[in-house]
């Protein structure tokens, strides 16, 4: 019985171990990569959640108002519902990646289900767009062992963030999430926002919103180039 138990904790430990990098200090130490950390220079300025068509139109308006572009996690499920604005902000430069199939937990998906989930959520958004997808985000940045193997088996590079707003918060102002994220910030950041209230407080996105333009003034102020995850770099 305890051969059996240790290989049911060494089987548990391999799933939900990669967890442990949700611990930002812990993930910025052992994995700069996953941290999100690039180009000394450049912020990656990516949105969680969407395509939402009530929302999304008010950030690609600021997006193009300021010619600057983004990397956009789109959950599979609402992709083809939305392939017009899914087109279009493909059309506008922005990279869209994976955010999965839907907002699940990974650490509740039962086996094999989401390695089927994340190839089709790629497939998906790949169909759509006939673009490439190159990035992949799990849904409250929790990973498992099975979305490690599943992302990479399937041609995508798993980010977290560096700094992120808490916009999603109903306690969320445009000045708490600028604070938030520049409380943040490293040299080479990955910030993360949210472009919808689909998986949030209704109504958070308007804070969103006003923060992203103030976000955008300050990194203009700073001299930092601010686009996709693309081109974003990788620290070695």
């Amino acid at each position: 019985m305890s051969g059996i138990a240790t290989g049911a904790g060494i089987l548990i430990a391999a799933q939900l171990g990669p967890g442990l990098v949700t611990i930002p200090w812990l993930r910025r130490t052992a994995m700069p990569r996953l941290h999100g950390l690039g180009r000394p220079n450049h912020v990656a300025l990516t949105f969680d959640d969407g395509p939402d068509p009530r929302s999304a139109p008010r950030f690609l308006d600021l997006l193009a108002r300021r010619g600057v572009r983004a990397t956009f996690f789109l959950l599979g499920t609402h992709v083809r519902a939305n392939a017009d604005l899914v087109v279009e902000m493909a059309a506008l430069g922005h990279e869209l990646a994976v955010h999965g199939w839907d907002h699940g937990c990974l650490a509740v998906k039962r086996p094999l289900v989401l390695d089927e989930q994340i190839l089709r959520a790629k497939d998906t958004i790949e169909n759509v767009t006939q673009a490439s997808v190159r990035h992949y985000r799990p849904p409250y940045g929790w990973l498992t062992g099975e979305g490690v193997l599943a992302a990479r088996r399937h041609g995508l590079r798993t980010v977290l963030w560096t700094a992120w707003g808490r916009d999603w918060s109903a306690t969320s102002t445009p000045a708490s999430i600028v604070a938030r994220v520049e409380s943040g910030m490293l040299p080479g950041a990955t910030v993360l926002l949210h472009d919808t209230d689909r998986t949030s407080a209704p109504g958070s996105w308007r804070h969103t919103l006003a923060a992203t333009e103030r976000l955008l003034d300050r990194w203009d102020a700073e001299s930092l180039q601010v686009g996709p995850l693309a081109e974003h770099g990788r620290v070695a």
